[in-house]
């Protein structure tokens, strides 16, 4: 059947690019509506459980995908309203501004984006005020210029994680507080403020929040306007293709499947596709059409291609004095970010992760074997664990990509040595610190649970690029403005634009993107 209403812009996923583009445009007063495969999020104990979120992983969509030979694996996504920023570490960072140019990386060249920092850097401020960053401009020797601070104070640190910094500017090294989006007032270091949302616990990293005070897109920006008369919901509602007019030049309707097994069409003067980098590639693939018959917006052939995840290493190391951090995601380090003393080529950035604890330690323990000390307990490891999140830039190459078989069923293709020397000598750099960090030296163990079980293909947390953006039609398959080449009313605003990933989380510039796709949508709806 087809849905009796007719609204200006029809949003498929309501994760960081869909949730806030449909915030902006439902406040600019644009008739929206936001198409969500998964329900809302049961807000349950189980959220705060290391065995439920990491070891079973309860809330992973329970579906397979396939990789290049053919064999199954279950990938990192979750649908929910929200989408992956529901588990995501809500660490916000923005490209630096090289990052938007032509990088010479060890493995080959990162390329330039078709907009300049510049262009962004306004986004990007609307972006840390909206997702209630807290962060302070000017530590990061390595950030770009910001035409405003952070509305929100740097989270503290906590007293183990501030000597760490104290130790690392003693080396001669920049660490500077990581951006974290998180509804927290402190009424003093590491004292928190009695009406504040975030209370500083230890599940702030890869949990859903039980109180709402991380900063993911349902809390920030799908529940304020639901309630507005011109915002419309439908959750449960998985979209099978787009369909077109006989020109094939505008999107008429979007195929959809509710959770009751019925199908319904929706109909928008604009249609914007969110779901992900892999399932946005797969929809316009699968939405092929005699006028379009490699899928929507690919007469570049692009589309599935260029896939990115960046190469990320999570470690934990064994500090000599104990670690009683909760709070423990404070700090960053972008010293190595562009190049070493010792190597010209980008390696990457170091953040801190939220904190281990003797669950995670138990479930790798048999990875662990013969690193650490069989008689040293796993509540006492836990309570010296010091935790580190490496970050290398993934390469956009043509090979690494989403296809579908006959069945429609998604495969995926990648290169796991894909210039990961850089990470690799970002590893070497840190271990080659500990002893002077207070940890104990060669104990940098991989935290395999949060990777994914050490970064298999499945770990698609950072997914981004099957659907570039640029001003050659031949070799992207969006313009500047995230509209499909090939089509009138067809955008689409999730990572999947992305022309390179750089070597920090990718959300922030997704939602300033959104932002900045927002404004251009407003003025062309009128």
């Amino acid at each position: 059947m087809t849905d009796d209403q007719h609204y200006d812009v029809v949003i498929i996923g309501t994760g960081a690019g869909g949730g806030t583009l449909g915030h902006r445009l439902a406040t600019n007063g644009a008739k929206v509506l936001w198409l969500e495969r998964g329900p809302f999020l049961p807000r349950e104990r189980d959220n705060w459980q290391t065995e439920a979120v990491f070891v079973r992983g309860k809330y992973l969509a329970k579906e397979l995908w396939y990789d290049r030979h053919g064999r199954e694996f279950q990938p990192e996504v979750n649908y929910y309203v929200g989408g992956n920023t529901k588990f995501y570490g809500a660490a916000l960072f923005r490209l630096r501004p090289e990052d938007f140019g032509e990088l010479r990386h060890h493995g080959g060249i990162s390329p330039a984006w078709p907009i300049s920092y510049d262009d962004l850097e306004p986004y990007y401020t609307q972006a840390e005020h909206l997702y209630l960053v807290h962060g302070q401009h000017g530590e990061d020797p390595s950030e770009g210029h910001a035409s405003a601070q952070y509305a929100h104070p740097p989270v503290s640190h906590e007293p183990r994680i501030q000597q760490l910094n104290d130790d690392l500017e003693k080396l001669g090294l920049h660490p500077f507080h990581l951006p974290i989006g998180v509804n927290l007032r402190e009424v003093e270091p590491g004292r928190v403020a009695r009406a504040s949302a975030c209370i500083r616990c230890d599940r702030v990293d890869g949990f859903p929040c039980l109180l709402n005070a991380k900063s993911d897109s349902q809390v920030i920006c799908v529940d304020p306007v639901l309630s507005q008369d011109n915002v419309t919901l439908v959750t449960g509602a998985q979209v099978q293709r787009l369909e077109t007019d006989a020109s094939g030049h505008s999107v008429t309707e979007v195929v959809t499947t509710l959770d009751d097994g019925t199908e319904t069409r929706f109909t928008g003067d604009i249609v914007v596709v969110a779901c992900g980098a892999v399932n946005s590639a797969a929809l316009l693939l699968r939405s092929r059409q005699d006028r379009h018959p490699d899928g929507l917006a690919n007469s570049s052939g692009v589309v599935g291609r260029h896939y990115m995840r960046h190469n990320n290493i999570a470690l934990m190391t064994v500090s000599r004095e104990p670690n009683p951090t909760l709070f423990q995601k404070t700090l960053a380090m972008n010293d190595w970010y562009l190049g070493s003393d010792d190597w010209d080529y980008p390696l990457g950035g170091i953040q801190m992760l939220g904190k281990s604890d003797d669950e995670e330690i138990r479930a790798q323990s048999p990875r662990w074997a013969g690193k650490i000390s069989p008689d040293l307990p796993f509540e006492v490891l836990a309570h010296h664990a010091v935790d580190f999140w490496l970050c290398g830039e993934d390469l956009p190459q043509p090979d690494n990509r989403v296809t579908l078989d006959a069945d429609d069923a998604i495969h995926l293709s990648i290169d796991e040595k894909n210039n990961v020397e850089g990470v690799k000598r970002l590893r070497h750099k840190l271990d080659g610190l500990l002893g002077k960090l207070g940890m104990h030296e060669h104990h940098l163990l991989d935290r395999s649970l949060y990777l994914y079980r050490s970064m298999p293909i499945g770990a698609t947390a950072h997914q981004a690029g099957t659907v570039r953006f640029g001003r050659d039609r031949a070799t992207s398959a969006l313009d500047v403005n995230c509209k499909a080449h090939d089509l009138d009313n067809l955008y689409v605003v999730d990572t999947s634009f992305f022309p390179s990933i750089g070597a920090v989380n990718p959300s922030l510039t997704a939602i300033a993107n959104a932002l900045r796709v927002g404004d251009h949508l407003t003025e062309r709806l009128g």
